[in-house]
């Protein structure tokens, strides 16, 4: 049976969007939907904690149970919720669509319960050479969030 999670999006000054995540096997296949975005590249990343008492703010850090250094989803070293960037259009309309070796919607990798986090700059992946590429990837302020939760199964 496939497991499904979804997070909405909310942000200040107009960012909002839907994520749905599918777990297909080992993989989970990430789809989001946002809008309100200046164009260009945003930072995108599961965070540690479910909390929005005080904004995105309260999510805390990237989602890295293995105390990894940041990198793109691709990357051998990255932090478990290093999703890379969405790209807004000129619009501030972005699509994103990816499919993960590394999260989960359940175990130790499971996303479900956290934050997702879409951030005002660019991720540089943990290749840009500031102090902070290794953490957070450089990406900014958090300009949208939301709680990861369980979705009904089709």
């Amino acid at each position: 049976m496939k497991k499904k999670a979804i997070c909405v999006l909310k942000g200040e000054e107009g960012v909002k969007g839907v994520a749905r995540f599918t777990q297909v096997g080992d993989s989970v296949e990430v789809h989001a939907e946002i809008e309100g975005l200046k164009p260009g590249k945003h930072g995108f990343h599961v965070h540690e904690f479910g909390d929005t008492t005080n904004g995105c703010i309260s999510a805390g850090a990237h989602f890295n149970p293995h105390n990894k250094n940041h990198g793109s989803p691709d990357a051998a070293e990255r932090h478990v919720g290093d999703l890379g960037n969405v790209v807004a259009d000129a619009s501030g309309k972005a699509t994103y669509s990816i499919t993960d070796k590394v999260i989960s919607l359940s175990g130790e990798h499971s996303v479900v319960g956290r934050c997702l986090v879409v951030h005002a700059d660019p991720d540089d992946l943990g290749l840009g050479g500031h102090e902070l590429s290794l953490s957070t990837g450089n990406a900014g302020s958090r300009v949208a969030c939301g709680v990861i939760g369980i979705a009904k199964c089709d």
